[in-house]
């Protein structure tokens, strides 16, 4: 590919103008990637940013699953292709941000590809990795648990050997215990054992792997038992995991940084300071899944977060509340569905999430309760059922991911106040049995001395300053692992550390992996960083988040459609104008339910599976079988009300795959077309108007590869799929022509290529204007006058700039339109960057949008 201009461009700037995920995998590498370059520097972004770039399990598609910080990915290229790639960027004015994971490395199969959890393997907790990862070596007789057997272990012996391997470990006499694709360690001096014999001399412990549940001695990533937690507290495990990533941005391989998952750390606060000094200070967002009005802790040493916040705010403002109240009492009276499964999003959401506290951390709840005995008084006066018991009526209280509370530190009025609510209601709940218990919790939790604790031995001493080692073996503040026999104050800290920990796992399996499929009227309303009970987004509460980005976090990250996201912006944009249609809908799923009997087409296994499918579909815009039944099955594997991915109901399972592909995409798919091209204006006001607010709006902007065109992309694996060009039929030529002649003035064919030039025209003005759409440019609310005032967006950029967004578009056309609302525009001469029309004073919204549903103006100097 070939840029459309080639002028020699500057440096990639310190804080980007906007970045472009591109999600390198094997299928797709540094070098395909750098095959794209030309076209997204003319594009207009003014960094690349990958998906995480060290090594991982072979053949991972994602690269979450880490095994070793000290490389960079051979299959994507090795450092020398990354290297390449970024110098082919810098070539053309771009920078990288490279991805980093901190919370959790792989148990990958074999083994031996991490190193360092072989080495603790092998030698226990006397290894000097020992410290490396969050392992609870008080439980399991001081062995880790490794849940990874078919069945239980005497069902599987056969299937055991010792046996030499490629694997070269000297000091494990070059043996190994195999295991299928399984390779472990053998300790030292066992290897000639009886097998019985060598299972039990083990530094670990084989295990059927539904043990994990009830079992488990390590911090995993969530309920993922095959991602151990990593303890990047630890100054000398925050070096190893960080020493090459911080290499290359000291080396200008690099530029910036996306933080995955914070929550799951023991000290969010800490580990960013210790980066911020580490990277120079450089760019770096976070990804923090924020409730609505819940602020990014103001000591994070951040620019923001990945944006998911923005994302909330910006599909709000293109749904109508009345008519989502509309479609949920539809789709109750559809699905007959109970309020507790489905049929209203609180009661739903509080099941699900005693439901996962109960059964899918189970293990994490339990060992939270032994720390929490040995803090509190000696003996304990409550039974470890008792103690189990009420945390899990305290945890599903915390309406966050998580509290903050620092060992060593008074805690913030916010967590104090979220802590003590949360104790209230579990004492309610709990009445006179469980009440004490919960107290003694909640001071723990809130990092008070407990009853019979002498204040002077709390958790303070193991303050986030200390980096040195202590009697007890102990590293910095917040260290979770203390060997057998640990005093009150080392329980209290490591309970301190752990609750905001499993708090942040129960919210999102509980919400975003549960309820979020269970909970469907509207599909779009169940995304991540949204809040099905505050659907929409009045213009005067944008504008005051977009305020208060400018003023608290101006460089904060923004998205609105990302590799974790259930549906891709255009598809929940599309589903969005049901809000204005519910009527609509409604009528047609009845006729389309009743169609299908008719037709004998197999029937859905139940009316709510009917409805989250058909509308599923409807979002695609077209029935492709082969991407709407994985879509459909993971959908009820994760709402987990008939089938779970532990516990399938094959029969239930087969039943949701023949409805979804001889229903929506069987003789009725001509109807979901129609229907979904019934939709088509309403989807692209939407589409244009929320890509155009996300490109101008307060904050740096990341593009998801692709989502320059119109894509209609579902749940992951769906929307991880390597870069591609768009499909043949949906442009004329390849990308980079096309993007050339639109950027010298061809008029756009269609919604597709409009959506390209409108990204392209925003993203250059904002690389070109900092003084326009830089951290330090104004934003400045434009609201419009007369009937249908409400249903124009609009804001201006550093004095420069101005964004008209369209709302509610068929809300619009029922009121009669426009009509005579006009926008007054500030003092100067104006041009629509899209169309090349020329605009002073008020101008009327009929005209300034009748090409269009969306402009972007500029005032002439």
């Amino acid at each position: 590919m070939t840029a459309p201009s080639g002028s020699q461009t500057p440096p990639p700037p310190m804080v980007p103008s906007a970045t472009y995920r591109v999600q390198v995998q094997p299928g797709f590498t540094f070098a395909d990637t750098a095959a794209w370059v030309p076209y997204l520097a003319a594009l207009g972004v003014s960094h690349l940013h990958l998906s995480p770039v060290l090594e991982a399990v072979p053949g991972s598609t994602h690269g979450y699953d880490v095994v070793d910080h000290s490389r960079v990915r051979a299959e994507l290229g090795g450092e020398d292709g990354l290297r390449e790639l970024s110098r082919r960027a810098r070539e053309h004015g771009l920078g990288l941000v490279l991805d980093v994971v901190p919370n959790h490395m792989a148990v990958p199969a074999p083994e031996h590809l991490n190193r360092a959890l072989w080495a603790v393997l092998r030698d226990g907790r006397e290894s000097p990795y020992a410290a490396w990862f969050d392992v609870d070596w008080d439980a399991q007789d001081g062995r880790l648990l490794l849940p990874v057997l078919g069945e239980p272990l005497p069902d599987v012996m056969d299937a055991l050997s010792v046996a030499d391997d490629v694997v070269e470990d000297e000091k494990a006499g070059g043996r190994v215990l195999r295991y299928h694709e399984h390779r472990f360690p053998l300790r030292p001096g066992t290897e000639k054992l009886p097998l019985p014999r060598l299972l039990d001399a083990q530094h670990y412990r084989l295990a059927y792997w539904r043990t994990a549940r009830t079992d488990l001695n390590y911090r995993r990533f969530f309920t993922i038992s095959d991602l151990i937690a990593v303890r990047v507290e630890r100054p000398e495990v925050f070096e190893a995991a960080h020493a090459t990533v911080l290499r290359l941005l000291r080396e200008g391989v690099a530029d910036g940084l996306r933080i995955d998952h914070p929550d799951g750390l023991a000290d969010p606060e800490g580990y960013l300071r210790r980066l911020a000094d580490a990277a120079g200070g450089r760019w770096t967002v976070v990804e923090k899944i924020l409730r609505h009005d819940e602020p990014l802790p103001a000591s994070w040493a951040c620019a923001g977060t990945t944006g998911y916040d923005a994302l909330d705010r910006i599909d709000g403002l293109f749904t109508d509340p009345a008519g989502v109240a509309e479609l949920a009492a539809a789709y109750r009276a559809f699905t007959r569905v109970p309020d507790d499964e489905g049929g209203r999003w609180e009661p739903t959401a509080g099941r699900a999430a005693r439901q996962v506290v109960a059964r899918d951390l189970a293990a994490e709840v339990s060992r939270l309760a032994r720390a929490a005995l040995r803090a509190g008084p000696q003996p304990p006066p409550y039974s470890q059922d008792l103690v189990e018991d009420a945390l899990r009526e305290l945890l599903v209280r915390v309406p966050v991911y998580r509290t903050y509370v620092r060992p060593g530190e008074p805690p913030a009025a916010t967590d104090t106040a979220l802590l003590t609510a949360a104790a209230r209601g579990a004492a309610e709940a709990g009445g006179e049995r469980l009440a004490p218990v919960v107290e003694l919790l909640r001071d723990l939790a809130l990092g008070r001395a407990a009853p019979g604790q002498d204040a002077a031995d709390t958790p303070a001493r193991h303050g986030t300053g200390d980096t040195t080692r202590t009697p007890t073996g102990q590293g910095p503040a917040g260290a979770t692992h203390t060997p057998t026999g640990q005093g009150a104050a080392d329980a209290a800290a490591d309970f301190l550390v752990r609750f905001p920990q499993v708090a942040s796992a129960l919210h999102a399996k509980s919400v975003e992996d549960a309820a979020f499929y269970r909970y469907t009227p509207l599909l779009p309303l169940c995304e991540v960083g949204r809040d099905p009970a505050r659907p929409a987004t009045a213009p005067k509460e944008f504008h005051a988040y977009c305020a208060a980005v400018l003023r608290d976090r101006p460089a904060t990250g923004t998205v609105l459609s990302t590799h974790d996201t259930k549906r891709g912006a255009d598809v929940r944009l599309r589903l969005a104008v049901l809000s204005e249609l519910p009527d609509a809908w409604t009528e047609w799923i009845a006729a389309r339910e009743a169609r299908g009997a008719a037709l004998g087409s197999a029937p859905a296994p139940d009316r709510h599976t009917a409805w989250t499918v058909y509308q599923t579909a409807v979002g695609l815009g077209s029935c492709r079988p082969d991407r709407l039944v994985p879509a459909a099955l993971k959908h009820v594997r994760e709402a987990g009300l008939h089938t779970t991915w532990t516990e399938t109901d094959d029969g239930y399972e087969k039943a949701v795959a023949d409805f979804a592909e001889q229903g929506p995409c069987g003789p009725q798919a001509y109807d979901v077309a129609e229907f979904a091209q019934r939709l088509e204006p309403y989807a692209t006001a939407n589409s244009l108007g929320a890509a155009l607010v996300h490109l101008t709006m307060p904050g740096v902007p990341d593009v998801y590869q692709g989502t320059e065109f119109p894509v209609a992309t579902l749940v992951d694996p769906d929307n991880r799929g390597p870069l591609r060009e768009p499909e043949p039929g949906t442009v004329r030529f390849g990308v980079d022509r096309l993007l050339a002649r639109l950027l010298e003035g061809a008029e756009p064919a269609g919604p597709d290529e409009v959506k390209l030039r409108l990204t392209a025209l925003a993203l250059r003005l904002r690389r070109a204007r900092p003084d326009w759409y830089g951290p330090r440019a104004s934003y400045a609310p434009l609201p419009a006058d007369g009937p249908a005032a409400a249903h124009c967006l609009a804001f201006v950029r550093g004095g420069g700039a101005i964004t008209v967004a369209t709302r509610l578009s068929r809300r619009l056309e029922e009121a009669g339109g426009w009509r005579d609302t006009a926008l007054p525009l500030p003092a100067g001469r104006w041009r629509d960057r899209l169309t090349g029309t020329r605009h002073e004073g008020a101008v009327l919204l009929a005209g300034l949008l009748s090409a269009w549903p969306a402009a972007l103006l500029t005032r002439e100097e």
